[in-house]
């Protein structure tokens, strides 16, 4: 028997003309759990010690959604359609249209991390690896999200858990979204929250993030589709995997480079 997509009812909740779409769902449940789980974390002594409170959480949050959305379009726009975009420059604020990058969206939560660590007088890394295991569980919602819209759908493949996506065309695929969704998302969030609930070196946690994040992201780039106008890249990898590189090197080199040791 094979799979096939549901296509589910874009709209999550229907009240009349009003309608909560399944994405912008999934986004609040990532924003639910980032300030739930982060009232865990900074309960932790080290993060007592300096002072954290739930503000210190909602600014972060706020920070980091517009590093996100900011960092995220931007990104697109410049690691996969520069020459359209440069071309027609004011389709860069219609977001409403699609195209976000994770990797863009990375490099703007990162500085929202930067200037929050400037307002707290405190250590870049040490905000890095407080939101490092909160932020896997939020992928996981929305490559949940992705999966419910049937959109970055697989590779062809003839496993037995294929998944037609009719919207797609009538052939057998991977269901990437679902692996990003375990890799990516809930494996990587576990081994974050369990790795971060004793005393690190600074750096570690956030470098566990992105070696994790980028092994992950790029082992599942190998079952999902590539984008239609870029294909594969050089040795046959596609974009995203290519902004993994970075990723893992950077997160290797933290993981065994800072010799300061967090209290607590």
């Amino acid at each position: 028997m094979m799979l096939i997509h549901p296509q589910f009812d874009p709209a999550a909740i229907r009240i009349g003309s009003f309608a909560i779409h399944w994405y912008g769902l999934m986004y609040l449940l990532a924003f639910a759990q980032f300030l739930l789980l982060g009232r865990l974390r900074i309960r932790a002594p080290r993060y007592k010690a300096l002072g954290w409170t739930y503000k210190d959480l909602e600014d972060l949050l706020f920070a980091g959604v517009l590093g996100v959305v900011v960092g995220g379009r931007l990104g697109y726009v410049l690691f996969y359609m520069p020459g359209f975009y440069l071309s027609h420059p004011l389709s860069i604020f219609k977001i409403w249209e699609g195209g976000m990058s994770f990797h863009g969206g990375l490099l703007g939560v990162l500085l929202a991390l930067y200037w929050f660590a400037n307002k707290k007088q405190t250590s870049f890394f040490v905000v890095g690896d407080l939101v490092a295991p909160l932020v896997p569980f939020g992928l996981a919602f929305g490559r949940l999200g992705n999966f419910i819209n049937g959109e970055l759908w697989g590779r062809p493949t003839d496993l037995p858990w294929a998944m037609v996506f009719p919207l797609v065309d009538h052939l057998p695929r991977h269901p990437s979204q679902i692996y990003q969704m375990l890799g990516e998302g809930l494996i990587l969030g576990v081994v974050l929250w369990i790795y971060s609930s004793k005393p690190r070196r600074i750096g570690q946690v956030s470098g566990l993030f992105l070696l994790g994040y980028g092994v992950c992201r790029f082992l599942a780039e190998y079952a999902r589709e590539p984008d239609a106008f870029l294909g594969l890249l050089g040795l046959g990898l596609s974009m995203g995997q290519w902004l993994c590189v970075p990723m893992i090197l950077l997160g290797v080199y933290l993981m065994t480079s800072f010799k300061s040791k967090v209290a607590g």
